[in-house]
C-alpha cells in the first residue's frame, strides 16, 4: 500500500520497498509500527547490538508520523500545571526536561545521519484573544520560574504582525528552541539510518496476534518473530490488532492543506521568516512553509471519525480567516490522517507484559516526542528503565462508552471546548 496522497508524499524522498515478513525468524527485540517512534527504538537498539525487526503494516511513515503538520514543539499535549497535579512537582520537572531533551535529539538525529528534511527552528505559538494573551504571559513565565526554559520571547500584537501578515493574532509567544520539518522524509531517514545500523525491516507485514511469553511470538500472515521483548508504536491506527491499551487513546482526525507554489516573495510576504506558526484554541490552525514556498496550512479536527464537510474546502475557509489575501489561490493537496489522543492529553507509555512495551498517545506533539519515547523504550529494554518508568506514572483513564459509544461520548465533550474556544 502506497502514501495517501499528500504534500509529503508527492515530494519525498525515494525509499525502497521492504519485503513482507515470510517465514519464522528469531530477534532480540520486535518493534511493531515504522513511524518515528519505532524507527527510533529501532535505529538506538540496532545502535547498540541487539537484533531488531520492524513490523510495519503498510509503508515506513505511513501513519502520522509522515502526513502530520510536521511541528516539533516544546512539551505536550496537555499543560505542566496537569503534569504537577498528577505526579508532582519533582517529576513534571523531569518530563518537562523530557521533552526538551526530544528537540535536541531530534537536531542531533538529523546531523548525524545527514536526513535532508527541510528542518528549520523558529516556532510561533499565537493568541486569538485577551484571555489567550494572559494566558501565554503566563506559560512564558512558568517556563522560566519553574523549569529554568528561559528561550521563549513573548511579542505583543505589533510584533506578531511584523512576522505575520494578519490581524487575527493579539500576542504570540516565540520559542527559537522548537521548529518544523517535512515529516516523511525525516521518519525515512530514521528508517534508512536504523537499517544502517543493522535493523531489519518489513513492510507490508500487518500483525495479526502478539502471544506473550518468553519469547513472545509476534504474528503476521505470512510470518512469526520469536523476540526477547517486543513494542508497539502503532499511533492512531489500532485497526486489526487489538491490546487492552488501545481504549486509552482514540484516533482524532486531523486535515492539512498545501497551497499551489507561491513563489518567494508571496510567501515571504505572508510568513516573513521560516518559524512555524499554530494558535491556542482547542480546536487549533497551524501553518508553515514549504521548501518550494508554498504554504501548509492545518486545521479542524474529527472527533466522530468522520469528515462530515469537504476537507478542502473547509480547511481552506479556516485559512481565508487567517490569510483572506490568498483568495485566488489554489489548494494543490488536501489530506487527513489520525492522531492519538489519549483522555488526559498526556503521552501514555507503559507494559503489557514484562517484555511487552507500548507507546501512544503522543496528542498532537509526535515529531519531536516520539523520537525520544523509541529512545525511552530502547534504555527499559537495555535495562535502564527509569525514564520510561517516569511516565509510566501518570494515571490514564479509558474513553468511557466502548466501542461502541466512546466516539459519540467524546464528540458530546468536546463541544464545550469547541464553544470555549469562541470566547
Amino acid at each position: 500500500m502506497e502514501h495517501t496522497a499528500s504534500y509529503y508524499a508527492a515530494t519525498a524522498h525515494p525509499a525502497p520497498a521492504r519485503a513482507a515478513l515470510e517465514g519464522e525468524i528469531r530477534a532480540d527485540v520486535c518493534i511493531i509500527g515504522a513511524g518515528i517512534g519505532g524507527c527510533s527504538a529501532a535505529l538506538d537498539l540496532a545502535a547498540r547490538g541487539y537484533r531488531v525487526v520492524l513490523l510495519e503494516a503498510r509503508r515506513v511513515g505511513w501513519g502520522a508520523s509522515g502526513r502530520s503538520g510536521g511541528q516539533a514543539i516544546f512539551g505536550f499535549g496537555t499543560s505542566q500545571e496537569k503534569l504537577v497535579a498528577q505526579v508532582g512537582l519533582e517529576d513534571a520537572r523531569r518530563m518537562w526536561d523530557v521533552s526538551v531533551e526530544a528537540l535536541a535529539l531530534l537536531r542531533q538525529r538529523v546531523a548525524e545521519h545527514a536526513i535532508d528534511c527541510d528542518l528549520h527552528w523558529g516556532h510561533l505559538h499565537v493568541a486569538t484573544k485577551p484571555r489567550q494573551r494572559r494566558e501565554l504571559l503566563e506559560l512564558q513565565h512558568e517556563l522560566a520560574e519553574t523549569y529554568g526554559y528561559r528561550s521563549p520571547r513573548f511579542l505583543e500584537h505589533g510584533e506578531v504582525e511584523s512576522l505575520l501578515a494578519t490581524r487575527r493574532y493579539c500576542a504570540g509567544l516565540f520559542d527559537p528552541g522548537s521548529g518544523h520539518l517535512h515529516p516523511l522524509n525525516y521518519t525515512l531517514g530514521l528508517a534508512r539510518a536504523a537499517e544502517a545500523a543493522g535493523a531489519r525491516i518489513h513492510e507490508s507485514s500487518a500483525v495479526t496476534a502478539i502471544e506473550q511469553g518468553n519469547p513472545v511470538r509476534i504474528r503476521t500472515e505470512r510470518g512469526c518473530v520469536s523476540a526477547d521483548y517486543a513494542l508497539l508504536t502503532r499511533g492512531g491506527y489500532l485497526d486489526g490488532l487489538r491490546t487492552s491499551a488501545d481504549w486509552r487513546v482514540m484516533p482524532v482526525g486531523t486535515y492539512v492543506v498545501s497551497t499551489e507554489p507561491l513563489g518567494v516573495d508571496r510567501i515571504t510576504s505572508l510568513v516573513r521568516e521560516n518559524v512555524a506558526v499554530a494558535d491556542v484554541n482547542f480546536v487549533l490552525d497551524y501553518f508553515r512553509r514549504s521548501a518550494d514556498h508554498r504554504l501548509l496550512f492545518g486545521g479542524r479536527v474529527s472527533y466522530s471519525g468522520i469528515d462530515a464537510f469537504d476537507t478542502g474546502r473547509a480547511t481552506r475557509a479556516r485559512m481565508l480567516r487567517v490569510f483572506p489575501q490568498l483568495a485566488d489561490v489554489r489548494l494543490d493537496h488536501v489530506w487527513g490522517g489520525y492522531v492519538d489522543i489519549s483522555m488526559s492529553r498526556a503521552p501514555d507509555f507503559g507494559r503489557l507484559a514484562p517484555n511487552v512495551l507500548y507507546l501512544q498517545g503522543f496528542s498532537g506533539h509526535g515529531i519531536a516526542m516520539a523520537g525520544m519515547a523509541g529512545r525511552l523504550a530502547a534504555e527499559a529494554v537495555a535495562g535502564q528503565a527509569e525514564r520510561f518508568d517516569l511516565f509510566g506514572r501518570l494515571p490514564h483513564r479509558v474513553f468511557p462508552g466502548g466501542r461502541a459509544f466512546r466516539m459519540p461520548a467524546l464528540v458530546l465533550g468536546m463541544l464545550w471546548y469547541r464553544l470555549r474556544d469562541l470566547l
